[in-house]
């Protein structure tokens, strides 16, 4: 949906915002961290969105959005394209406050995500092989059945219903120095950006992109919104291709800078949370975190930093690989494939040198008809977990020593 005319949303609207909302929208967490803040440098403090009821900050602009729509159009219900935490939040609060909601998903949205709108009481249509197919359907039901459109992330209401978490965070710790803030379609980072920019202009806003996306940065390059293809990312709540246009109207004056970040610096991401912060959040929020371990704040070393938490809506399925996505980005699950004699003992030559080094030994597969022309000698494609990539090259030097080739890593 283009908006005909750029709208503005002002600090008021955001109060107003908070104020509409009520109790029915958490008031989330933002405590310190002392293990993020370890491994960053930084005095961290994590804004716990992720623990909403849907998992997510988009009920904050979801719920702004549907208490501002006129009776009738209340009545006749709202319709949104959305695979993901828009269509959660407009489908809670929906139920809520007994206004029908019709949500189009493309045909490949997680089942969890579908299965929890029509839990909640949503009307779901898979429809497409991507999100502009089921916009496309979108648009079609508001015109010919009088639905409400919802823009996700563009409409005012939304944008002034997400800046409410940065009231939130200044309350929560008034002496922030910098906020980091993940950027999709431009929606929480611009009503973050136009309330703390009101209230302490001084504290810094960061805003992160997946390099699969980019879709905010190629609205500066371009100096208004453009389409910019989306590549396959573990930030998927990231993935879009077009940044809002009211969202970067508002925004880009007011974002101090913007870092991209790579896919194992993400998985990584979502490791340390899992294993620092005992919780699971998904790509979009640990880019937060992931800006940091990509080494691309060094300048917040020793500031108090706020990292937005917004949404753990991780698709279970895809957990575990992200989890070792991470673990091999961190060094510490590792394959290389050894050269060793096929005759009795060899393959107990290289275990012992595994064992030796203290790497642990998950899994090696014997490789006979593509080892070479040496008959005697067989590869093995061996995967192992290790400290850090200082222990796999202490590890692969153990081998060396005994006599055994490595050929890759």
């Amino acid at each position: 949906m283009s908006f005909s005319k750029i709208m503005s949303v002002t600090l008021r609207d955001i109060e107003e915002a908070r104020t509409r909302l009520g109790n029915a929208v958490a008031l989330t967490p933002c405590p310190e961290s002392i293990p993020l803040s370890e491994i960053t440098g930084a005095q961290i403090y994590c804004k716990m969105d992720c623990f909403q009821r849907t998992g997510s900050f988009k009920e904050r602009g979801a719920r702004n959005a549907l208490l501002l729509l006129e009776e009738d159009k209340k009545r006749r219900g709202v319709v949104a394209a959305s695979a993901g935490n828009h269509a959660l939040g407009l489908a809670y609060h929906g139920s809520l406050l007994n206004i029908p909601v019709t949500v189009v998903m493309p045909l490949a949205a997680p089942l969890i995500k579908i299965t929890t709108c029509q839990r909640m009481g949503a009307n779901v249509i898979l429809h497409g092989d991507s999100f502009q197919e089921a916009r496309a359907l979108a648009d079609e039901l508001a015109a010919e059945k009088g639905f409400t459109y919802i823009h996700g992330y563009d409409d005012p209401a939304i944008i002034a219903g997400q800046g409410t978490m940065a009231l939130e965070v200044l309350e929560q710790v008034p002496d922030v120095e910098a906020v980091v803030c993940p950027i999709g379609g431009g929606g929480l980072i611009a009503g973050l950006s136009v309330a703390i920019k009101a209230l302490k202009p001084d504290v810094k806003i960061i805003g992160v992109e997946a390099e699969a996306t980019g879709s905010f940065q190629a609205a500066l390059h371009a100096k208004k919104p453009i389409f910019q293809a989306a590549k396959p990312t573990l930030a998927d709540g990231l993935a879009v291709c077009t940044v809002g246009e009211n969202a970067f109207a508002l925004a880009k004056d007011l974002i101090d800078q913007i870092v991209t970040v790579g896919e194992d610096d993400l998985a990584l991401a979502i490791l340390r949370n899992v294993e620092l912060e005992k919780e699971v959040v998904e790509g979009a929020a640990a880019s937060t975190l992931a800006a940091f371990l990509a080494g691309a704040l060094p300048h917040l070393a020793g500031r108090k930093v706020v990292l937005l938490y917004c949404g753990g809506n991780i698709d279970p399925t895809i957990l575990s690989r992200v989890i070792e996505k991470g673990l091999v980005a961190d060094g510490r699950l590792c394959r290389f494939t050894a050269v060793i004699s096929d005759r009795p003992g060899g393959l107990a030559v290289l275990v012992k040198a595994i064992a030796s080094s203290g790497a642990s030994v998950k899994d090696i597969t014997h490789d006979r008809a593509f080892a070479g022309p040496d008959v005697a000698a067989v590869n093995c494609l061996c995967t192992v977990e290790t400290r850090d990539r200082a222990h796999l090259e202490e590890l692969l030097e153990t081998l060396r020593k005994e006599g055994i080739s490595v050929l890759e890593k």
